[in-house]
């Protein structure tokens, strides 16, 4: 059973080393210094951000799930009081893809239905790593840190849109999900630049913007209203055109850590000044927190409610339809 959940969070110094890369104005400058002091998690801008046009007026928790649906079927997601779910693209992790019939019936229990797959990294597991190893083996890059099965790619490659981003998204619409949801961006700033000498920690930022960009025209052009919701990597927001092209953002770890660890790092604070920056701009924020722990879990739940985050709290295999805070 593949092992689909990622975890991407660096020590400061690696986190401001990565905006120095990118040369970025004064306001990312203040983020950066705000990331490298201790977390005092404090209450959210009093003004009421937006929300985002396409999107629920008060989403308040969502569930996601990746594997090990029971009987392969979305029954016990459809049961699930949440009006949001990620779910792969595939039931298997792998080839054999959800249908039609089957998103439809998900989002006829009131849910909003996001397609989850990777655009930075390509799992073993899928079909299209077979294809790309056979004769276009150079698009597959270094392995993923604590994910031997999954590779990192050249994402700018016109063959990475060809043979694997775009027939995602053909098969995202064609299923009936309402959108995506996109992990692995953290690609940019966790590619060995020795494996790409032509480019830069810049460029690779850069570049990632652009696939988001890209996957956001080629489906809204298809269908009005489709999300497109990155995972994790807020700070892309500092390039042009990133925040008009998404509707929302994930993340992972903004309270707890794998599992039931405080995030207390300088880090924690910057990411979350980035996600309220791009909940201010009126995207839709889908939080979650690894954590086991009832007090914990409450924790986390108090903190959503402050910040007016959709929020979910879980454990780390996302495995099971977890009940939404109380």
């Amino acid at each position: 059973m593949p092992r689909l959940q990622r975890h991407r969070y660096a020590p400061c110094t690696a986190r401001s080393a990565r905006l120095r890369y990118r040369g970025l104005a004064p306001l990312v400058a203040l983020l950066t210094l705000a990331a490298c002091t201790p977390l005092r998690i404090t209450p959210p801008p009093s003004a009421s951000p937006s929300a985002s046009p396409s999107g629920p007026p008060a989403l308040t928790g969502w569930v996601y799930q990746l594997q090990s649906y029971p009987d392969g079927k979305l029954d016990a997601l459809a049961k699930a009081p949440q009006h949001l779910a990620v779910i792969d693209l595939a039931r298997d992790g792998g080839s054999e893809y959800f249908t039609a019939t089957e998103v439809a019936a998900l989002r006829a229990s009131g849910k909003k239905v996001l397609a989850y797959f990777q655009i930075g990294a390509v799992e073993d597991s899928r079909p299209e790593y077979a294809l790309l190893r056979q004769d276009a083996n150079d698009v597959v890059l270094n392995h993923v840190t604590d994910w031997p099965e999954d590779y990192y790619v050249r994402y700018w490659d016109e063959r990475w849109w060809k043979r694997v981003i775009a027939p995602r998204v053909d098969q995202a619409l064609k299923a009936g999900f309402d959108g995506v949801y996109l992990d692995t961006p953290t690609a940019y700033e966790a590619i060995d630049l020795s494996g790409v000498r032509e480019q830069t920690r810049e460029g690779l930022g850069r570049a990632m913007v652009e696939l988001v960009r890209r996957i956001s025209e080629y489906a809204k052009r298809q269908r009005a209203g489709f999300w497109v919701v990155p995972q994790n990597s807020p700070e892309l927001q500092s390039y042009p055109g990133y925040t008009a092209a998404i509707d929302g953002i994930g993340v992972q770890e903004l309270f707890f850590l794998d599992t039931d660890k405080p995030c207390d790092q300088g880090w924690c604070g910057g990411n979350l000044q980035q996600v309220r920056a791009l909940q201010k701009a009126g995207k839709v924020v889908l939080a979650v927190d690894y954590a086991t722990r009832a007090e914990n879990v409450r924790a986390a739940c108090d903190h959503y409610r402050r910040e007016r985050f959709a929020g979910y709290v879980t454990g780390r295999d996302l495995d099971r339809a977890s009940p939404p805070c109380p």
